[in-house]
């Protein structure tokens, strides 16, 4: 069975993701192919035709276009619930009411047109929609490879109208047991104080919670901005999450809080200066969000948790990573789970692996996300000759042994290797690397590239053999989807990237998912004595993570980076040393 998921119902990061026979064989964001960070407004047209290449089928051959969205019954207390709490925007209210499923109905009409350019016809090809939150559970549990009875839970801005969700996986099939509407948004809430703090909403959520660290959660109490009492939740939208004529307004922009949160807190924060009260605002707000999700799971799932002890959790509150540090620590929690691409990129994921499942075809586990393009040596080559600048490059016969001796004379590296991850996580598939025990590297990839703000860690990809030694936990951890404490030792052998709090977002690399990589890695070991990496995304600020050997080059000749590898082929700056790495040898 051949099934196509397409993402993008929610005008932001549209994505394909391809399943023959439970395997997944391909999967891509849009933003990468077209170069447009999160591609809002736009359909997953490249990156459908690049799934359909990638695995030799042809549009005929599709049995199934799932897709993560779904009409929602005139009867469900989802419509009633947003058109109450938005009563002071009749027009949105009303339209909930009475028209509930347009929004629904434009995005099918956009698939049927896509599936029409790509040649799918559905006279012949079935069209199943997916509740929005289903696929985020599925992209959870049904990727998991967890066997037991497992907890499911979705955190995320919204869908169709849910919010969060609550429930369980049992042979296979997902039971709901609970879910929030919107404008009752966990989500939604954080996004709203991400805005405050001068970042934009599905974007910056990550720098606030890096943020967090450095402030004072006692400072100010933020409680005000939602009603809980342990089991349910009503967030104030008469400060955040709000529609209309709610709305903040700031030189013709529109935000999702509300004039009254600016006159409580003072003036939206601009720049990119950690000061207070702002870092302790970014502390509040991360203390607050995870004493919610903590309760209310612990009032949902806890009984299922400590049955088997297995969560599986999606949605883009899941990439919190302090708060998932916190879940782990639970006492009832074996194993957390989460989605490496818990944002709606994922979603083409969760929709085709429902539809299959409920299909009869079970979906194999998610052990790596190197499901995006590769390029031969033959490529790259092509790409640098037909570059528009002359590149200087050598094809080298080493590449793990040299890079790692390049990196340990304290040279950061642009590192493209195999197939391109999915999902936000840079995980050795586009990186830039630098040896996290070169005393400077991380102000040193600032200042050539990233240009982001110092108070956010860069993080460490490490060997399997090492993350025992290094972190406090045994925990598994393929896809930098938490942070761990780091033992006292560790924080000095590699202090750049080790944050304020002593804990590192880490990647734990085993051999037989990404043999380069681990390679590179065990030559670092043999160097530093240290298997580990600082590894950030491969790409500039404000860009999608680089994709083909031509975007390489184009993020590499714009930046001060000095080395870029890209499968055997190492490229240099004009004032890159030749030789570096060479005395290493």
């Amino acid at each position: 069975m051949i099934i196509l998921g397409l993402s993008g119902a929610l005008t932001h990061d549209p994505s394909a993701a391809l399943y023959i026979d439970g395997k997944l064989v391909a999967a891509v964001e849009e933003e990468r192919l077209i170069r447009d960070k999160h591609a809002k407004n736009k359909m997953p047209y490249e990156s459908a035709k690049f799934c359909l290449k990638e695995a030799g089928v042809k549009p005929e051959d599709i049995d199934v276009v799932a897709v993560p969205f779904a009409p929602i019954s005139i009867t469900s207390p989802a419509r009633w619930h947003f058109a109450k709490r938005y009563w002071y925007a009749p027009d949105r209210a009303l339209d909930a009411i009475f028209n509930g499923n347009r929004r629904y109905r434009r995005y099918a009409g956009r698939i049927k047109e896509l599936c029409n350019q790509l040649g799918i016809d559905f006279k012949k090809t079935s069209f199943e929609p997916v509740e929005h939150h289903l696929a985020h559970a599925s992209s959870a549990y049904h990727c998991s490879g967890f066997k037991e009875k497992t907890a499911i839970l979705g955190v995320d801005g919204k869908g169709e109208y849910a919010t969060t969700f609550f429930g369980y996986g049992e042979n296979g099939k997902i039971h709901k047991i609970k879910e929030f509407y919107d404008p009752d948004s966990l989500g939604g809430l954080y996004g709203a104080i991400t805005e405050y703090l001068g970042f934009e909403m599905l974007d910056g959520e990550y720098k606030v919670m890096g943020m967090a660290p450095y402030g004072d959660p006692t400072k100010h109490d933020l409680s005000r901005i939602i009603d809980f009492d342990g089991k349910n939740f009503t967030v104030n939208n008469k400060l955040v999450n709000t529609v209309g004529v709610r709305r903040y307004k700031e030189k013709g922009q529109g935000f999702y809080f509300s004039k009254a949160l600016i006159d409580w807190l003072g003036p939206r924060r601009i720049g990119d200066v950690a000061d207070e009260p702002y870092i302790d605002y970014a502390a509040s707000i991360q203390a607050l969000y995870e004493e919610v999700v903590l309760k209310l799971l612990d009032y949902y799932l806890g009984d299922i948790l400590k049955e088997t002890g297995k969560l599986a959790f999606s949605g883009g509150g899941a990439l919190n990573v302090k708060l998932n540090q916190r879940i782990i620590a639970l006492p009832y929690v074996k194993e957390l789970w989460v989605q490496p691409a818990s944002g709606d990129s994922g979603t083409a994921i969760g929709a085709a692996s429902f539809v299959s499942e409920e299909r009869g075809v079970p979906v194999e586990e998610m052990e790596h996300v190197y499901l995006g393009p590769s390029y031969t040596n033959d490529e790259v080559i092509l790409a640098c000759k037909q570059f528009r600048e002359e590149v200087d490059y050598e094809v080298i016969d080493n590449v793990p042994e040299r890079i790692a001796a390049i990196m340990e004379e304290g040279h950061p590296v642009a590192w493209f290797q195999g197939r391109m991850e999915f999902g936000p996580r840079a995980l050795g598939g586009r990186s830039i690397l630098g040896c996290p025990s070169a005393e400077g590297v991380a102000d040193r990839i600032n200042e050539q590239i990233k240009f982001r703000e110092r108070w956010r860690p860069f993080c460490p990809s490490m060997l399997d053999t090492v993350a025992p030694q290094m972190l406090k936990t045994d925990h598994p951890s393929p896809f930098m989807t938490f942070t761990f404490d780091v033992n006292e030792e560790w924080k000095t052998r590699v202090p750049e990237v080790v944050h304020e709090d002593g804990t590192a977002r880490a990647q734990v690399v085993k051999e037989s998912v990404h043999p380069r990589y681990y390679a590179l890695l065990k030559e670092l070991e043999k160097l530093t004595g240290n298997g580990v990496t600082l590894n950030t995304s491969l790409n500039r600020r404000g860009e999608a993570v680089v994709c083909s050997p031509y975007d390489a080059l184009n993020m590499f000749y714009a930046c001060d980076l000095p080395y870029l590898i890209m499968e055997d082929v190492l490229v240099y700056k004009p004032t890159a040393d030749k030789t570096a790495g060479l005395n290493n040898l």
